[in-house]
């Protein structure tokens, strides 16, 4: 009986048909490297440029809601193309464009990847280069718009007079007064230093909060007299005192009103627009008060200013105040000084 030789064997003959199974499963195993690696990078890539048109887009419109003609509230804006890159990892990319919209309060950012010896927004690729896959385009884009709000929450149950905010959006020291005599003779609605006949200071509170959802197309009515603070606002001024007390700004958000009718729990407040309000201080019965002596300046406050006394209200100043804060719709911008910026893209 012959004998099979060795290299007759069933293995050896299969030893061509495996080489050829590795070679194809290799370019299998590249692609999933190059899905691994280069994907991933990409994406870090991509954040990196995300974070870069989110702070460009939101400065830029922050210029703008504060003054649209500001330099960087243009295409042109340096302080874009500075922060597009501040937020990259290796402190490099560019600002492919930059598109604003005064009439309709948007400005719209593309980053792009920027890399030496690349065309704009490429870059480099690793594994993806043995399919023949060299670079990629890598881009991010932001939108933002700003605007006075229309509608949105009220961090306190009162309203104020247009006359007490117009002209007077500059920081200037001021009592608002809601209740008691000595309010400002220039800028009463009611007799007796009241906003409305009958003293009633505060606008109907949403159940269990401080404050209310305001839509300036609705007038607001009134609720109860100011001589003393809303139950449901105690947390709110603990918090407000706390904040000031360690030196740091209370900036909240009130709505202003142009007319009134009715009188006392009656009464109808003609909202239009809301203001940005820093406060400093404020006096209500008992011991609901921040001292008229700030407690974290030497500073003691004007006594034409000072609530004391029968005076129930606030002492802060009207500023011009751009925000982040969510919950707000938005209009034009006003000249009350409030505005907000918002990412919607």
């Amino acid at each position: 009986m012959r004998r099979l030789r060795e290299s007759q064997a069933p293995h050896d003959r299969e030893r061509g048909g495996i080489s050829v199974l590795v070679a194809i499963l290799m370019v299998a195993l590249l692609g999933f490297a190059a899905v691994a690696v280069d994907v991933g990078m990409l994406y870090a890539e991509r954040t990196q440029l995300r974070n870069g048109s989110d702070a460009a887009a939101i400065a830029v419109a922050q210029k703008c809601a504060k003054d649209v003609n500001d330099a960087d509230c243009s295409a042109s804006s340096t302080l874009a193309r500075g922060l597009a890159s501040s937020n990259a990892g290796d402190g490099i990319s560019n600002v492919s464009s930059l598109a604003l919209d005064k009439t309709a309060r948007t400005v719209t950012v593309t980053a792009g990847a920027q890399e030496a010896g690349k065309e704009p927004n490429q870059v480099s690729l690793f594994f993806a280069r043995a399919l023949g896959i060299n670079t990629a385009e890598v881009t991010a884009v932001s939108t933002v718009t700003w605007g006075s709000p229309k509608s949105g929450p009220t961090a306190f149950p009162v309203a104020f007079s247009i006359c007490q905010v117009k002209g007077r959006v500059d920081g200037t020291l001021q009592r608002l007064q809601n209740h008691g005599s000595n309010a400002n003779a220039d800028c009463l609605y009611g007799p007796s230093g009241a906003a409305v006949e009958g003293g009633f200071g505060w606008l109907t509170s949403d159940p269990g909060i401080c404050g209310a959802l305001i839509d300036l197309a609705v007038s607001e009515g009134g609720s109860d007299p100011g001589n003393s603070a809303p139950g449901s606002c105690q947390a709110t001024l603990s918090h407000w005192a706390s904040e000031i007390t360690a030196g740091r700004d209370v900036v909240v958000f009130l709505p202003v009103f142009d007319r009134v009718t009715g009188t006392g729990a009656g009464a109808i407040y003609g909202l239009v627009s809301f203001a940005a309000f820093k406060v400093k201080g404020w006096s209500f019965s008992g011991d609901n008060k921040l001292p008229n002596s700030f407690q974290n300046t030497t500073a003691s406050v004007p006594p034409s200013v000072a609530c004391d006394g029968s005076c129930r209200g606030f002492i802060g100043s009207f500023i011009k105040y751009v925000s982040l804060a969510d919950g707000f719709s938005l209009g034009p911008v006003d000249e009350n000084g409030a505005t907000i910026v918002r990412l919607t893209k």
